[in-house]
């Protein structure tokens, strides 16, 4: 299977790196800025990008509303639309997704996210601990599964959920599924468990294959596909990769850390321990982390090393990956133009050889059964 790439969608007004902690203080990222978006989205297109991801946030716009109106712009591109348990009922959060699904041709997946900051999630109303939302999100999706399945009614009783007689006549539209695929978000077991239960994807911010490479071919196997968060940042030589990474973080202060302290997330708070390493390969950089955020954990170096990096990534069970770059438009230029093809050739070589290995056997077990 091919590895498949995303490519987080800038926020509006967004032309750097923008930290987690300064969100609230940047008024135009709460707006969409459509023009510079459709834009991104007929670029990533063209870069052989499989999804953008549209944020959920206090700071942003609705991430529905928004794939919605990029959806109508464009023709191949889809969308992973973040969204949060417990902020809608499930029913009406089917009709809305099944309303996009129509608009756009089934061009997005769900993306679960289970919530970081317990303030922000007051802010919405929102007062489960951090399980207490997983426990949550697994009755949430039951619920949704139900209803794309549409084979009766929908009945449902639980702990933070009852539904009675429910139906939608407006069906999941797509030429591919019957229901979005779900990435569930989150490195904690009820994140893992979730995403074995109800998900297609579990994706978690990123780590060196060698770390994650156990969990990721426990789940994969499991018939769940793993992804990760990551960034990267290519340039010709590897000096000038790193030049770029420490420029990257000339401009910011360490403000992240009354942002991590305040997370009950342990993905988020297992990244900023990760980053006091810094360097954890070659080109596996956690610098960046205490400036911009967990998910700046990034992949530095030549587009020769972020196509060693990736098929590292592979052959430890990951298929899936969000990515970021800066300059945003560029850096997903620049690894559309230099770095997928590389990877092309090295997946369709393995491939060739394991054809070569699969037949090798062949041939050596029926001359076996003539001996």
């Amino acid at each position: 299977m091919s590895l498949r790439f995303h490519w987080r969608l800038p926020l509006g007004g967004e032309s750097s790196a923008v930290t987690m902690a300064s969100q609230n203080q940047m008024p135009a990222i709460g707006l969409p800025d459509l023009a510079k978006q459709i834009h991104f989205c007929r670029q990533a297109e063209q870069c052989g990008i499989d999804s953008l991801l549209t944020d959920f946030g206090f700071a942003k716009p609705d991430p529905i509303l928004l794939a919605a109106a990029l959806g109508l712009a464009t023709e191949k591109i889809k969308f992973i639309v973040a969204y949060r348990s417990g902020l809608l009922s499930p029913a009406t959060f089917v009709q809305q997704l099944n309303t996009l699904s129509a608009l756009i041709d089934g061009r997005f997946s769900l993306n679960i996210v289970n919530g970081y900051s317990p303030q922000e999630q007051r802010s919405y109303g929102d007062f489960l601990s951090h399980d207490e939302r997983y426990e949550r999100t697994a009755e949430f999706l039951s619920i949704c599964h139900a209803f794309w399945k549409r084979d009766s009614e929908v009945n449902f009783v639980g702990k933070y959920y009852t539904v009675e007689n429910g139906k939608l006549h407006t069906p999941f539209v797509s030429s591919e599924r019957s229901f979005p695929e779900i990435f569930i978000a989150g490195s904690s077991p009820p994140a893992q468990r979730l995403a074995i239960r109800q998900g297609t994807c579990w994706i978690r911010l990123a780590d060196t294959p060698e770390r994650i490479r156990a969990e990721a071919l426990s789940i994969s196997r499991q018939g769940v596909d793993v992804g990760l968060r990551l960034s990267v940042i290519t340039r010709p030589t590897r000096e000038q990769a790193r030049a770029a990474a420490y420029a990257l973080i000339s401009d910011f202060d360490m403000g992240q850390k009354e942002f991590m302290s305040s997370s009950d997330s342990k993905s988020i708070k297992a990244t900023y321990e990760l980053s006091e390493a810094e360097w954890l390969s070659p080109y596996f950089w956690t610098g960046a982390v205490p400036y911009i955020g967990p998910t700046a954990v990034a992949l530095v170096g030549t587009p020769e090393d972020m196509a060693n990096a990736f098929m590292e990534y592979k052959n430890a069970g990951v298929s899936q990956f969000i990515l970021s770059g800066w300059p945003k438009l560029e850096e997903m230029m620049r690894f559309g133009r230099e770095v997928l093809p590389l990877i092309r050739k090295r997946e369709a070589w393995s491939e060739r050889e394991q054809g070569t290995v699969h037949e090798s056997s062949r041939n050596s077990a029926k001359a076996h059964e003539w001996i």
